[in-house]
């Protein structure tokens, strides 16, 4: 584990980057400072990197286009493999007919669209369409009323043998700089524990997210994983799943983990990075990087 001080003195070691989104390229307060000097030094070297995210939230196009919004025009959808994709691979191989019902928003539900399965929001199951329901999805910690239609899932689950899957595994995401907020990964542990079900998961620290975006660079041309790091936040999912996969890693401390936590907490997990840096925004030096 090595404390480097210049993102770019690491980025440079690399050609490919994979890069976590909150808490690295974006906070509760918008994008980080400085983070478009990054994307253009990226261009500048000829360098691929991809969005390896969490966000079940809105769809790739979506989560781009929030990015452009704010002033990162860099970031296309292309380069956003987000866990939904990955739930979205399941339902398609495993879930022929029926209704997919979910928690979450109508964004996130795009994920789960698709010729030949009917999606329905978790509030509109009961008596008259629960036997058709062959799959539940966790999207999002938003659009649904955690009282009534965390009791209907929980229910759901107990009178159907059907998978439960779980588009986004993060437990818990900043709010402001103190308070942290439920995310979807959080509820669905407390479901998973109330209904006695294993359910299946997708996302960091799994390695499924990470060999989609390895697959779609091998597409292109021989690449080694040696040739590949990864920046995240948070110890558990992006750096112990970089680590699995075989990537080197940096913990920035920008998000989740802050400077003086992460020393406790790597000692604590056992998680160690292959480097720490205070964030990911290349800076300005004499040759205008």
């Amino acid at each position: 584990m090595t404390r480097i001080d210049n993102f770019k003195s690491i980025i440079d070691r690399y050609k490919v980057v994979f890069f976590d989104a909150f808490g690295v390229l974006k906070t509760y307060t918008g994008l980080l400072p400085g983070i478009e000097r990054t994307f253009a030094y990226l261009e500048q070297q000829n360098k691929d990197y991809y969005i390896v995210t969490n966000d079940a939230s809105r769809s790739p196009a979506q989560l781009a286009e929030s990015y452009h919004r704010n002033g990162l025009s860099a970031i296309s959808a292309d380069k956003i493999v987000s866990s939904g994709m990955l739930a979205k691979e399941y339902l398609d191989l495993k879930v022929n007919d029926g209704i997919v019902a979910y928690l979450g928003t109508a964004d996130s539900a795009h994920y789960i669209e698709r010729s030949g399965l009917h999606t329905l929001h978790i509030n509109q199951v009961d008596s008259s369409n629960i036997e058709k329901v062959n799959a539940l999805v966790f999207l999002d910690d938003e659009g649904f009323n955690w009282c009534d239609d965390l009791n209907k899932a929980v229910n759901l689950l107990r009178k159907r043998t059907i998978p439960a899957i779980v588009a986004n595994t993060d437990h818990a995401y900043p709010k402001s700089l103190h308070d942290v907020s439920i995310a979807i990964g959080g509820i669905a542990h407390m479901v998973e524990k109330i209904v006695g079900k294993e359910f299946i998961r997708f996302g960091k620290p799994d390695s499924q997210m990470f060999m989609f975006a390895y697959d779609l660079l091998r597409e292109r041309g021989p690449i080694s994983k040696q040739d590949i790091v990864m920046v995240g936040d948070t110890l558990q999912t992006d750096i112990w799943g970089g680590n699995k996969f075989g990537l080197d890693t940096v913990l920035v401390l920008s998000g989740n983990t802050q400077a003086k936590d992460a020393e406790t907490r790597i000692t604590t997990t056992g998680i160690v990075p292959t480097y720490i840096c205070g964030s990911a925004v290349v800076e300005y030096d004499e040759f205008g990087f």
